[in-house]
């Protein structure tokens, strides 16, 4: 009696391929978005609302994503649900306030030739002024996306964000930078960004 041969099983789907980024040589550095430091953010919600905007239209233009954590041990980790948004994304644990001063992230964006980097998170007048500054002295360009950022005081905020202009920061809002991106309604990525853009709005 002839042995019945068993079907091989269908080869399992390769995983689908990074987008081609839509701004070569940028990163998107998402800064000390921790659970216990949101808690503390008059505006957190929002805040994270922006961030998870951000990072969402990073992804989906193969923009790089980085996260800096401000003493995890201590101060825990990136919020989940955002850290959820980029499964894949490096992330650096740091004692520094100015993310570039801790040298392994800052080597991961020389390596990786980038030259515009794009920052959200906390807090503006500590870590992000701080951030910014160093990324200048790099040789960046740096935008910070100013809808995606935070602070305990609102004041500190504003004159932090005002001396970054002077000093060469881009201030922008989140769907500015990402709708100069995308150029025109022909990307590809606008329609998924558009509904990205009215999930945040909820």
């Amino acid at each position: 009696m002839a042995r019945s041969r068993k079907t091989p099983p269908p080869p399992s789907p390769s995983p689908s391929p990074a987008p081609e980024s839509a701004a070569p040589g940028a990163a998107l550095l998402a800064v000390d978005l921790q659970t216990s430091l949101l808690a503390v953010i008059p505006d957190a919600a929002s805040v994270r609302a922006r961030a998870a905007l951000a990072i969402s239209a990073a992804q989906g233009l193969g923009i790089p994503v980085l996260f800096s954590e401000q003493v995890p041990a201590k101060l825990g980790p990136t919020d989940a649900r955002l850290r959820k948004l980029a499964p894949n994304a490096e992330i650096f644990a740091k004692d520094t306030f100015s993310a570039l001063s801790y040298e392994p992230l800052a080597a991961r964006l020389h390596e990786a030739k980038i030259e515009h980097l794009l920052l959200c998170g906390l807090e503006t007048p500590v870590c992000i002024y701080q951030t910014a500054l160093s990324a200048l002295g790099f040789g960046f360009q740096v935008t910070v996306l100013v809808d995606a950022v935070g602070a305990r005081r609102s004041a500190d905020a504003a004159a932090c964000l005002s001396s970054l202009r002077h000093a060469g920061v881009h201030v922008l809002p989140v769907e500015t930078v990402f709708f100069a991106l995308l150029h025109d309604a022909s990307h590809p990525f606008f329609k998924p960004f558009t509904q990205l853009v009215k999930t945040a709005g909820k």
